[in-house]
């Protein structure tokens, strides 16, 4: 049977302490159909020299130069030489297990179209993953052994950059890395729900995701918080804003108030509601702070909740269901 090709977009910078594992971990792959689009952004390490010397003992992985600057145009560059009926991404640090290329197809197969395979990932380190990580990573698998990724769609990043896989047309169709928007995961994470796209449900592990102190998601700006909570505010007002309803934001902390004053900038008027009795009735940006009494005189409020504690997070969703409020529609946990 003829395998269709699959396309791995990688770029790289400064990562020779694990680009060859990564690599002999693709090489490895019981699916032997695809193509590495394996792209420099500008390291200054061995990691061109390694990548030149699998290159030239493998045609199927081809080594170009990004012509921009970034990770974002590193990717487009890829995706634009691509040729792949499937493409999926693969960070340089990490390691695939050898079926990973093979259930993605499987799974994109039987689905069809329309759907995006995503698989359990794991963490690992040399020293010891931090317990955000190892958080992240089970709140993660969570949602996709159930395919329930977008349900949590606000919170963070619901599928994991290099562990997902598409058809060509799908992620083109979702105008794949376009414009340069940081975080870019969590950007084409948006753009997937955004076309309609669904998360197929998958209890396997396929990646194994490398925590190390110098991972770009670490050290880089466009990885700060504040970037984050940019993406969510401009898809939130793209898709699911409703300027007809009362906006409320739930909590004071520094998301509530970064998100304050980015609606305040975007001339849209809200109510603010913080739990804190301390804190009620105070002005932060010429903003009063309101008790949780004001949410039942609003007529079918949107709400977004900025308090990181889970829970608080569960006490508010009993607070909402409550009031037959429901979630991605009526509230949303920008946490």
């Amino acid at each position: 049977m003829i395998q269709n090709l699959v396309s791995i977009l990688t770029p790289f910078k400064n990562t020779s302490a694990y680009i060859s594992e990564c690599i002999s971990s693709i090489i490895k792959q019981t699916y032997q159909n695809w193509e590495l689009l394996i792209v420099d952004d500008g390291s200054t390490d061995d990691s061109k020299a390694i990548v030149t010397n699998f290159a030239n003992k493998d045609i199927r992985i081809r080594l170009l130069d990004n012509p921009g600057q970034g990770i974002i145009e590193a990717l487009r560059f890829a995706l634009q030489n691509s040729k792949g009926q499937y493409v999926t991404r693969m960070d340089s640090d990490d390691i695939m297990p050898i079926y990973k290329l093979e259930h993605m197809v499987n799974a994109l197969k039987q689905y069809g179209d329309g759907h995006i395979a995503v698989g359990l990932v794991k963490y690992f380190s040399e020293t010891k993953v931090t317990d955000g990580y190892r958080d992240y990573e089970q709140w993660l698998n969570g949602l996709t052994q159930k395919g329930h990724n977008f349900n949590a769609l606000y919170k963070e990043c619901v599928i994991p950059s290099p562990c997902w896989m598409t058809s060509r047309q799908d992620l083109l169709r979702c105008d794949a890395f376009n414009p340069n928007r940081y975080p870019e995961d969590y950007d084409l994470t948006f753009r997937f729900y955004k076309y309609g796209l669904k998360c197929i449900p998958c209890d396997t592990l396929w990646h194994h995701w490398r925590d190390y102190s110098k991972r770009t998601s670490k050290t880089h700006v466009h990885y700060d918080i504040d970037y984050f909570l940019d993406l969510k505010l401009h898809y939130f007002l793209e898709l699911h804003y409703e300027p007809s309803r009362p906006l409320v934001i739930m909590g004071a902390g520094y998301k509530g108030k970064l998100l304050a004053k980015s609606l305040l900038e975007a001339n849209i008027t809200f109510h603010w509601i913080n739990d804190n009795p301390n804190k009620q009735h105070k002005n932060i940006y010429h903003q009063s702070l309101k008790s949780m009494a004001i949410f039942k005189t609003l007529d079918r409020p949107q709400s977004i909740i900025t308090l990181a504690n889970a829970k608080v997070q569960n006490q508010f969703e009993t607070f909402m269901n409550r009031h037959n409020m429901i979630a991605m529609q009526d509230y949303f946990f920008f946490c």
